[in-house]
C-alpha cells in the first residue's frame, strides 16, 4: 500500500475510547525496545511519525494509527519492562488482555521479536496466548540487520522452536536499517484487511 495519510486518531485505555470507524485494525505487540515504532515508521513510509524512544516502557496506551482511512495499525505498550511497577504492570496487562480478546474489528497481531537473540518467557507467553485465542500472528524478527544474513535460517529455527510456532501463522525477518521484509509485511496486512 502506498501510504500518504496517517494521523494518530486516538491514544486508548479502555474500549469506550477505541475509534467506532469499523475498519480493520492490525496491533503490534512485543518487549520494550523490541522496534515497534520503527516498524511502524518504515511501514508508513516516515521517518519518525509513531515516536521511538531509548526509553523502554514509553508507550503507555493503545495508539491507534488511522493509515488511509482504510486500517488502524495499534500500538500496543511493550512488555518485560522491569522499571514499571507491579500495578501498572497489572493494569497495562489488564487493558491490553481485554483489547485483544474483545475487539472485533481485530485481524491479525505483527508480534515482535529481536532476531538476534532467543525469544523470552515474555515474548512466548505472548505467541502462545494469541495462539490460544486464535488470533492470526505473523512473526516479525528485527534487527535482522546486526546478523550476518547467512545465519538467518538458522536464528528462524531458533526463535521457531522457542515459541513452538503454529504453521498456520508467518514469520518474516525485517530491518528497519535496511527496510527489508517491508513489502512482506504489508502484503500480510492487506490478506488480513481482506478478512
Amino acid at each position: 500500500m502506498e501510504v500518504h495519510n496517517v494521523e494518530l486518531q486516538i491514544s486508548a485505555v479502555q474500549p469506550e475510547q477505541y475509534p467506532d470507524q469499523g475498519y480493520p485494525e492490525i496491533a503490534m505487540v512485543g518487549r520494550s525496545n523490541v522496534g515497534k515504532s520503527s516498524l511502524t515508521n518504515v511501514l508508513i513510509n516516515r521517518k519518525s511519525y509513531a515516536r521511538t524512544s531509548s526509553q523502554p516502557g514509553k508507550t503507555q496506551t493503545l495508539n491507534f494509527y488511522r493509515v488511509e482511512d482504510q486500517v488502524f495499525f495499534v500500538d500496543v505498550p511493550g512488555y518485560g519492562y522491569a522499571k514499571v511497577s507491579q500495578k501498572e504492570r497489572e493494569k497495562w496487562g489488564q487493558m491490553i488482555e481485554t483489547y485483544l480478546t474483545t475487539r472485533k474489528p481485530l485481524k491479525g497481531v505483527i508480534s515482535l521479536i529481536d532476531a538476534r537473540h532467543e525469544p523470552t518467557e515474555d515474548d512466548v507467553s505472548m505467541y502462545q496466548y494469541l495462539s490460544y485465542y486464535k488470533i492470526p500472528v505473523l512473526v516479525v524478527a528485527t534487527k535482522s540487520d546486526k546478523i550476518a544474513r547467512g545465519k538467518w535460517n538458522k536464528q528462524e529455527s531458533i526463535i521457531k522452536k522457542k515459541l513452538g510456532f503454529n504453521q498456520r501463522d508467518q514469520f518474516q525477518m525485517f530491518s528497519a536499517q535496511t527496510k527489508s521484509g517491508k513489502e512482506e509485511i504489508w502484503k500480510w496486512i492487506e490478506d488480513r484487511m481482506g478478512d
